[in-house]
């Protein structure tokens, strides 16, 4: 069975995104062989949409599965009708979701994770304002944050990374 798991980078030692319809790379992997296609994400750029634009992207490659970290509700609308079941992912590796999903480790998502367009890139007409959080929402939220943060600062390395091999000739 083919399935398709949002990615940072290309291969299967990449880190799972933890989003879907604007990571930057989606790997097709045959859970039986271990065999994987990397396809970077055409909706990443998008300027809207790119949850349905995704969703319809892995959808016509053949994925029986998405595997993910979080899936709005447009792209999950796609997968639904389509047939295709999503399963959350919690953080790791491209090879760790895909051995998850054959061991059964993960649940099938009952439905979105994510709001609508939370994958919206802000606009330039300013910064995003922050609305004022205490106590334990406070520390949620720096709680996220530095996680995301984190997740962010490896999806960079991997990017200096393979420009780097690219520049190399590699």
């Amino acid at each position: 069975m083919r399935v398709v798991v949002s990615a940072s980078g290309v291969d299967l030692d990449a880190s799972a995104s933890p989003v879907f319809g604007r990571c930057p790379v989606f790997v097709f992997v045959d859970v039986e062989t271990m065999m994987f296609e990397a396809v970077e994400n055409p909706a990443l750029a998008a300027p809207g949409g790119a949850g349905i634009q995704a969703a319809q992207f892995v959808t016509e490659r053949g994925a029986k599965a998405v595997i993910t970290g979080n899936v709005g509700p447009n792209a999950f609308g796609v997968f639904d009708a389509a047939g295709v079941p999503v399963y959350q992912f919690p953080g790791g590796t491209v090879r760790e979701a895909v051995e998850a999903h054959r061991g059964g480790q993960l649940v099938e998502a009952g439905g979105a994770s994510a709001r609508a367009h939370a994958g919206m890139r802000r606009s330039s007409a300013g910064p995003p304002t922050t609305p004022k959080v205490s106590g334990d929402k406070r520390k949620e939220e720096i709680a996220e944050l530095t996680n995301l943060a984190g997740d962010l600062r490896k999806q960079l390395a991997e990017v200096m990374e393979r420009l780097d091999r690219l520049e190399k000739g590699d």
